[in-house]
């Protein structure tokens, strides 16, 4: 491939940048600053807002979520076999093999080192 073949992706880029940019530094320009101590209190679906914000939550809910995550991500990456899975032949049914292989060897970690139990 040619280096001018790479001219719509940087285009693109540097038009995203640009609205970024644009809306970061302009847009809270435009609008009236009004600060007081009821607009800054926390709303959340009409109830009042009790106690700290920043109360501790349990690691396993984290460790959950970041799991879903990783997981869900590496789904993915079974879309493009799935569009191109006989032009990919057996080779590239060896490489999804190998890939959930890779995946399954993860989850098994994952279970083994008690990550989705609750209860400890």
């Amino acid at each position: 491939m040619e280096p001018s073949g790479y001219f719509p992706i940087i285009m693109q880029a540097l038009v995203a940048l640009g609205f970024v940019a644009l809306v970061l530094i302009f847009v809270p320009m435009l609008g009236p600053r009004r600060k007081n101590a009821k607009k800054n209190e926390n709303f959340e679906c009409g109830i009042e807002s009790q106690g700290n914000a920043r109360m501790p939550v349990s690691i396993k809910y984290l460790m959950t979520a970041i799991l879903f995550v990783l997981f869900d991500v590496e789904v993915i990456f079974f879309y493009p076999y799935a569009v191109n899975f006989r032009a990919m032949g057996f080779d590239g049914f060896f490489a999804v093999l190998m890939f959930v292989a890779v995946f399954l060897i993860g989850f098994y970690y994952v279970l083994r080192k008690g990550a989705f139990e609750w209860d400890k």
